[in-house]
């Protein structure tokens, strides 16, 4: 049922935000100091979108690594163009509504709004080129040479063709359908991220040219086998031929069979296009009926055309025209489009062309006992604190077996969690709802905004409550992105409250591929202050205080520039200063500019990013002692880590 909030209710709420958003913005007291400091350059800053790009171009460089595995190759390739995706739909498509709304303002690097769109739009469409030009020319011939090849209709024999024509009249031909376009059809909505054909036909009789849009199926695999792969069969036969694996693009398979589409008709031209539209659409939470309703609804402007190349003036010019696309959204590019098909390669079973396999071990103080027995995790952590690192430590030898252990254990009274993103078949779902029917208290926080995610984790949401779990989608405003798990347990000396907080979401697919940090702790003043947590995110406590906690947005920015100037004020006094820093971006101006302080006082200090970073290392009298590097690889590095020379204590 929908909770709807009259006027005055909606008032209270917009007022506790606005004063919860006062509060987090308040320049802490530490910060007072600053008027006696020099000032900064004004041009201290990198931009970030442009420095987004940079990292993409790092992931592009992957690709390009011929040191790396075939199939490994094209993967970072197909990743290069699912980031470029998300970028556009995401952070490009809000630059833009921002200057259209007027509400952009001149970025920290000093680029006003249509600049920084400018800027973005030229290297992104140099970097979508050179991706497009080094994996058709380059990574796709290599792949051929082991026997993967991409196929084009002309290629193939008589007999793969008639066996491919089979495949199309059983099982695409129904699911397509062809949108004419004239006063009786309109132009039809082109759904974002969709691959389609654009096809213009003439009819023999009238002479007339008519436009006509297919979408490619988005729900069947985009390359279509040509060869019966025995997977049993050596990757090398008998006459020391490589086993071909061979496949065609749906919508090759579509173009070779327009007549099917468009009996009695002339095919004068027919081009694969895709559109990206904005998927960064704000929903006003506290005016929606039902906020789950709401999100379930978003859809946003086109903000990027790719065209095939090929495709002629007079196509391109239609299509920019009914899409409202301008002439530097549009992104001409070399066939096949959309290379996020390229993940479909790697299903291939050709394990000589990827990375050797990887199996995590479990952590040393979650071991089996001699017995053969599962570890107590419970003991475990009452032992000492326990770090894991993902994916080395196995995470459902960990977590999934902390969260598994609590849900059948009869001592515990309740579990709390969160859920930013989860897997499908959640062993962490199942947990939860375990316990619920256990009849242990069971709380879950799920983020429906969780971008991206949004259907699935309403599912999930749906799924919980039918459970009987106590299911909240935390405080309106704000996006609820921490990893936290909360269990309440029974013993001997009263209740103890075991808790998990790590970097990772609670997802055992992507704990195999993110590098992720957890810890598992039984310290009173942390499970004093996941209680408080958790009391705030489910209920009303804007006032609440932690002890070991620094929470965003209220505290975070506040407690790491004080670290930094507790390290800046040890350098100046001529005692070891040191900050380490582990993180996915790095784009707060107030802590960046605490950095450029401390590395003028002295501070040796160490930067690990993997994408944006608006700091500029390196600069005399600015920050010569700054380093800042970037890891990319097999994992995606996803830890954050903040470490400093000195504590809070003398």
């Amino acid at each position: 049922m929908a909770l709807k909030f009259n006027e005055p209710t909606k008032a209270v709420l917009r007022r506790q935000i606005a004063e919860h958003i006062a509060e987090t913005e308040k320049t802490p007291k530490t910060n007072l100091r600053e008027a006696n400091y020099e000032p900064l350059p004004a041009d201290r800053f990198f931009d970030r979108e442009i420095s987004w790009l940079k990292f993409n171009q790092r992931v592009l460089e992957l690709a390009e690594d011929e040191t790396l595995p075939a199939l490994e190759r094209s993967n970072f390739s197909a990743i290069f163009a699912s980031n470029l995706d998300e970028f556009f739909m995401v952070r490009v498509a809000g630059l833009k509504r921002r200057i259209n709304t007027g509400l952009a303002v001149t970025a920290p690097s000093g680029l006003r709004p249509r600049q920084q769109l400018r800027a973005i739009s030229e290297q992104a469409h140099k970097l979508q080129e050179t991706h497009a030009r080094y994996t058709i020319d380059t990574i796709l011939p290599e792949l051929a040479k082991e026997g993967i090849v991409l196929l084009q209709w002309s290629q193939l024999t008589p007999e793969e063709q008639e066996r491919l024509s089979k495949f199309y009249r059983h099982r695409i031909f129904a699911v397509l359908t062809p949108l004419a376009v004239d006063p009786a059809h309109p132009f039809p909505y082109i759904s974002g991220k969709s691959l389609n054909l654009a096809i213009l036909v003439e009819n023999p009789v009238s002479g007339k040219t008519h436009f006509a849009r297919v979408k490619i199926p988005d729900n069947m695999p985009r390359l279509i086998p040509v060869d019966d792969f025995d997977s049993d069969a050596p990757a090398e036969g008998e006459d020391g031929q490589t086993q071909r694996y061979g496949f065609i693009t749906m919508e090759n398979l579509i173009l070779s069979h327009l007549e099917s589409l468009f009996p009695g008709m002339i095919i004068k031209e027919a081009r694969a296009f895709r559109l990206t539209r904005n998927e960064d659409i704000d929903v006003e939470e506290d005016d929606a009926e039902d906020l789950l309703n709401a999100m379930e609804r978003r859809f946003g402007p086109p903000i990027r055309l790719e065209l095939d190349q090929e495709t002629s003036p007079f196509l391109s010019e239609l299509l920019t025209a009914q899409l409202g696309i301008t002439a530097d959204e549009v992104y001409r590019l070399p066939a096949p489009l959309d290379l996020t098909a390229l993940f479909e390669l790697h299903d291939v079973d050709r394990p000589d062309l990827k990375y050797p396999p990887f199996r995590p071990t479990t952590n040393i103080n979650l071991l089996e006992t001699e017995g053969g027995q599962s570890q107590d995790i419970f003991s475990c952590i009452r032992e000492g604190d326990i770090l894991l690192h993902h994916p080395y430590d196995s995470f459902s030898t960990s977590v999934q077996a902390f969260l598994t252990q609590a849900a059948a254990d009869p001592n515990v009274l309740a579990i709390k969690q969160t859920l930013y993103r989860t897997s499908g078949n959640s062993p962490i779902i199942d947990a939860l709802v375990k316990a619920a029917h256990a009849g242990k208290q069971v709380l879950a926080l799920v983020e429906i905004k969780a971008r991206f995610d949004e259907e699935a984790n309403i599912a999930w949401a749906r799924k919980l409550e039918r459970a009987g779990v106590h299911v909240v989608y935390g405080i309106v405003g704000l996006k609820t992105h921490c990893k936290l798990s909360l269990v309440v347990r029974q013993e001997t000396n009263g209740l103890r409250k075991y808790c998990h907080v790590g970097t990772g979401n609670y997802n055992p697919k992507t704990a195999r591929m993110y590098t992720d940090l957890g810890l598992l702790t039984c310290n009173n003043i942390v499970g004093q202050d996941l209680s408080r947590l958790f009391n705030q995110l489910s209920g009303y406590a804007p006032k609440t205080d932690f002890r070991r906690l620094l929470v965003a947005p209220r505290n975070i920015r506040r407690g790491l520039i004080e670290r930094i100037q507790r390290e800046e004020d040890a350098a100046k006094a001529g005692r070891e200063a040191w900050i380490k820093i582990k993180v996915n971006s790095l784009v707060d101006e107030k802590c960046i500019d605490a950095l450029y302080r401390a590395s003028r006082a002295g501070v040796k200090i160490d930067i690990v990013e993997r994408g944006i970073c608006a700091l500029k290392p390196g600069v005399p009298g600015l920050s010569e002692n700054i380093r800042v590097r970037s890891i990319l690889g097999r994992f995606l590095e996803h830890s954050r880590i903040f470490a400093f020379a000195n504590s809070a204590g003398p």
